[in-house]
C-alpha cells in the first residue's frame, strides 16, 4: 500500500511541474516583449546623440531582461529536478507493485 502514497507524491510533483511550466511560458512571453521594447527604444535613440547604454529607459529594460533570463534559468533547473524526482518515484512505484505481486504469488 505504500506505493499508493508514493504515487500520490508523484502526482503532486507532476502538478508542481505543470505550474512551473506555466510560469516558464509567462516568463518567456515577458522576455520576448521586453526584447522587442529594447529594439524599439534603440531605434528611437538611433536618430539622437544618446547611446542606448546611457538611456535610463533602455537600461531599465535591459535590467528586467537580465532578471527574466535568470528566472528562466531557475525555472529550467527546478523543472529538471522535479522531472528527476517524478522518474524516481515512478520507478519506486513500479518496483513496489512488482514486489507486492511477487509476494502474493509466493504466498499463494
Amino acid at each position: 500500500m505504500t506505493f499508493l502514497a508514493i504515487d500520490a507524491q508523484k502526482n503532486l510533483f507532476t502538478l508542481q511541474k505543470s505550474q512551473l511550466q506555466f510560469e516558464q511560458t509567462l516568463v518567456m512571453s515577458r522576455t520576448n516583449y521586453i526584447t522587442k521594447q529594447m529594439g524599439i527604444r534603440a531605434q528611437e535613440l538611433d536618430g539622437t546623440d544618446t547611446d542606448p547604454d546611457e538611456d535610463a529607459t533602455y537600461l531599465a529594460l535591459q535590467q528586467e531582461e537580465s532578471y527574466l533570463e535568470t528566472r528562466q534559468d531557475s525555472l529550467d533547473s527546478q523543472i529538471s529536478l522535479i522531472e528527476n524526482e517524478i522518474s524516481s518515484l515512478k520507478n519506486l512505484v513500479n518496483n513496489n507493485i512488482k514486489s507486492s505481486c511477487q509476494l502474493n504469488l509466493i504466498g499463494g
